[in-house]
């Protein structure tokens, strides 16, 4: 069978039955095909998943391959030309321009992800970004409604690792006044985005001051879709307000 036919749903089959008008409804299901892994060292194997957990493939592509937004490089090349302490450079204090809030931005990841986890983020790299079982996001649901779909964004484009779960906040940026990222929930970030368009504005442009070593918001605005920023939206307004 070609694999274009293969699909989770049960594929009904009309069998004429031999000798006879009746028709008989064969019902047989097959699986989707796995797709294929590489068996790597542990450290690469834990760059794999923190690849996935901070939602770098959200702009860089799955495994690396780019095909995200055209401001955002693929990163099968870069990850082997660069040495490890340029990309270490990279990934702590983010690259872009904070000026633009229409091109993606990468964000200073030096004061929310440790040492180790950068560590294993380069040898991923470095190995060329093998597909590894398990460090795989699972796909966003759009069809049980808004808030659903803006509950699994919320985790899968990596919110959740800055502004902590259920939007309470208490990441640490030592740079920031009141040294950490700030929470989205609670009356003064209510207060301050009242409205539907000024959440989906601070999504879409970040929060990018551009004084490094400030934790930088990316801009989502060249990623993340009009029905996508109105379905975190839609979340974030289900956060506790008080």
């Amino acid at each position: 069978m070609s694999r274009r036919l293969l699909a989770l749903a049960p594929l009904a089959l009309l069998v004429a039955a031999c000798g006879s008008t009746k028709t008989v409804t064969v019902t047989v299901t097959v699986a989707r095909p796995t797709p294929p892994t590489t068996k790597v060292n542990a450290l690469v194997a834990e760059g794999a998943h923190t690849f996935n957990q901070f939602a770098c493939a959200q702009c860089h592509g799955p495994n690396g391959a780019g095909g995200v937004s055209p401001a955002v490089p693929a990163l099968k090349i870069i990850g082997k030309a660069e040495t490890p302490a340029k990309l270490r450079t990279i990934i702590d204090h983010g690259v872009g321009v904070s000026s633009d809030p229409t091109r993606p931005y990468m964000p200073v990841w030096g004061q929310v992800i440790s040492k180790r986890q950068v560590t294993a983020l380069i040898a991923y790299l470095q190995a060329g970004l093998p597909a590894v079982s398990g460090a795989t996001a699972p796909a966003v649901q759009t069809d049980q409604g808004p808030i659903v779909e803006g509950v699994q964004l919320y985790v899968r484009y990596g919110c959740i690792n800055c502004h902590g779960p259920n939007g309470l906040g208490g990441v640490p940026n030592p740079s920031s006044p009141d040294k950490t990222i700030p929470p989205l929930s609670g009356a003064d970030f209510f207060k301050q985005f009242n409205t539907d368009a000024k959440i989906i504005g601070v999504i879409r442009s970040g929060s990018v001051l551009g004084h490094a070593p400030i934790v930088s918001m990316p801009h989502w605005g060249g990623i993340l879709t009009q029905s996508q920023l109105q379905a975190l939206t839609a979340y974030i307004k289900t956060l506790k307000n008080g």
